[in-house]
């Protein structure tokens, strides 16, 4: 079942201030692994994360919220939503 038919929808964020290197990508794997997501997150070299992830769009905006506060040791300056489509994993990678 492709996510079209199981009402899931796929949605990309980037994640800026500073978010590199104070363990956003494993925090943010835990978080959507606890909301059932599956999708990637990935360092990017302008020094922002980038995360795709696809859920129920309720999940997904509670998601983005959670990434626009990040764990205790990152500062999160905002997080710009994009549409995103492509093949996911069936879990939650790091890349």
């Amino acid at each position: 079942m492709n996510d079209s038919e199981s009402g899931w929808h796929q949605r990309g964020f980037r994640v800026r201030g500073r978010v590199q290197g104070v363990y956003f990508r494993w925090w943010t794997r835990r978080r959507a692994a606890d909301l059932g997501l599956r999708g990637t997150v990935q360092n990017r070299p302008d020094g922002t994360v980038e995360v795709h992830a696809a859920g129920e769009p309720e999940t997904l905006e509670a998601f983005a919220a959670e990434l626009a506060i990040g764990p205790p040791s990152a500062r999160v300056e905002g997080v710009d939503g994009f549409e995103s489509d492509g093949s996911l994993p069936t879990g939650f990678e790091i890349i």
